[in-house]
């Protein structure tokens, strides 16, 4: 039974990750909470009357850390394509689209993510 909650040290781990990551989607409809010995829950899009639409939940601070950086990408991608026509392409054509030093900049980003969670992978 105790397998099925998050270890007291991946539940910290994870906090970690949730602090680095806070006011990174304002614009966003998304929210990270702490669940207790449940772990961490991503909620988002929410819509009246029925809650939230995707609800995620994190009992590894690495796969949460993947999950929100990708959607922190995702969000830039979509924020550099909005109002050009590239807005009509798939992420990845978009992404070959940016300059070279824009995406040098998510990369600086996403350092600065690691080190603010304290992680290395």
């Amino acid at each position: 039974m105790a397998g099925d909650y998050i270890s007291a040290d991946e539940r910290e781990l994870c906090r970690k990750v949730a602090e680095a990551f806070e006011g990174a989607f304002v614009e966003e409809d998304t929210l990270v909470l702490d669940a207790g010995r449940f772990g961490f829950v991503k909620l988002r899009y929410y819509k009246l009357p029925g809650g939230f639409e995707s609800v995620k939940t994190f009992r590894s601070s690495e796969a949460m850390f993947r999950d929100l950086w990708d959607e922190w990408v995702c969000q830039q991608i979509l924020e550099y394509a909005s109002g050009t026509p590239l807005v009509e392409l798939e992420y990845a054509e978009i992404f070959r689209c940016i300059p070279e030093e824009i995406k040098e900049s998510y990369g600086l980003k996403k350092q600065e993510f690691m080190s603010k969670a304290g992680c290395s992978f």
